[in-house]
């Protein structure tokens, strides 16, 4: 455990310092103080993550719900006119008052389902196997949720918080046959969403037929490909990048691994990507050794969350997958999602701290069946 724990420190402390450096790299040529912005983020999540740390994280349990419904009334509010910020077409943002600082509700939302997701699983463990229990029953809290970040829109989001969910779901126990049907199910509205979507149909097509598109909605993605072609091994230097001067549109918070790419080459990207693999793996090791269902599938649900939406990020960043919208965990711009993140590491940390360790000797005098005492660390 304590090998796991230093890993997942070590790997979300580099990140993180990546970050802030790449971003004061990337912000040169701007206006404003966006560093100084993340910086106060950074410092307020990474109390955030102090304060989880030492709370043990069973209290979730207990506040599953409240947390979840306060979530769901946050996303809502942002659909408001007058109430929910508007910026590029989607309302996303809410405004803290008598502040220069604007939240996300969808990043306080995907831990609220975590949560809830990891309270049913645990509550309903021995049902979950059913169809009843293991799918109808889980759909009438997640799907709400989705549709709420759906309709903001944020597609990526919306993505993002299935697999998740469903991940958590099939290792609570739910059998692939029922996992299924409502994938295959959202599968198909998801491409008659985009089929009808002019935009987004734009940037599938774009994804697809690159060379033909590189020029106008295919932009970004091309302007992206050629930080990371550019940089080369080890880079142009750091503050080099080319890029970040007007070509590359928000190259300091959804693309900011191509300028890592563009000024410290491809050995720095593929160290972030060994970086987010050994924090997945950390992470699903400290949830494995927990102490209870619902350690488990909390740790694992947050493990996967920060997985997937890097792998997101850097797919998109790379072409390997259509523009998403998705922040890379800890590097991009982004206050709301850092201070999301960093809590995140701090219940993976206090689930670690509180997780069971067995002896051998202990092992051998265990009842069948019993959970062992918990030994803290």
């Amino acid at each position: 455990m304590k090998l796991a724990t230093s890993t997942l420190l070590f790997c979300v402390a580099a990140l993180l310092a990546l970050g802030l450096v790449m971003l004061y790299s990337s912000s040169m040529g701007d206006k404003g103080t966006p560093l100084t912005t993340q910086l106060m983020w950074c410092m307020m999540g990474l109390a955030g993550c102090l304060v989880m740390v030492n709370v043990d994280y069973r209290l979730l349990r207990k506040f599953a719900w409240p947390l979840f419904g306060f979530a769901v009334l946050l996303l809502g509010l942002v659909l408001v006119p007058h109430v929910g910020m508007k910026i590029n077409g989607a309302r996303r943002w809410l405004k803290v008052p008598h502040t220069g600082f604007a939240f996300q509700p969808s990043e306080l939302a995907k831990l609220a389902l975590i949560v809830a997701v990891a309270w049913y699983g645990d509550r309903y463990l021995r049902k979950m196997p059913t169809l009843q229990k293991g799918i109808l029953y889980p759909g009438i809290f997640i799907i709400p949720v989705l549709g709420l970040v759906f309709i903001e829109p944020d597609v990526g989001t919306t993505i993002l918080l299935a697999a998740v969910a469903g991940t958590m779901l099939l290792i609570a126990g739910v059998r692939w046959k029922y996992i299924l049907p409502p994938l295959l199910a959202g599968t198909v509205l998801m491409g008659a969403f985009l089929w009808h979507n002019p935009m987004r149909a734009k940037r599938i097509f774009a994804w697809l037929h690159a060379d033909e598109h590189k020029m106008d909605i295919g932009y970004q993605a091309n302007q992206a490909l050629l930080a990371l072609g550019s940089g080369g091994w080890t880079g142009l230097g750091l503050g080099n990048s080319r890029q970040k001067l007007g070509f590359l549109p928000e190259h300091d918070s959804d693309f900011i691994f191509s300028i890592i790419g563009e000024e410290l080459g491809l050995v720095a990207t593929l160290l972030v990507v060994v970086a987010f693999v050994l924090l997945v793996i950390s992470g699903i090791y400290i949830a494995y050794h927990s102490r209870d269902t619902f350690g488990l599938l909390l740790g694992s649900g947050i493990s996967f969350l920060i997985g997937m939406q890097a792998f997101i990020n850097i797919g998109v960043v790379t072409s390997a997958l259509p523009n998403k919208g998705l922040p890379l965990p800890f590097i991009s711009r982004g206050g709301s999602s850092l201070f999301m993140m960093l809590v995140c590491v701090g219940i993976l940390l206090s689930i670690a701290r509180r997780g069971r360790v067995v002896s051998p000797e202990s092992a051998d005098e265990l009842e069948p069946g019993r959970v062992p005492s918990p030994q803290f660390s």
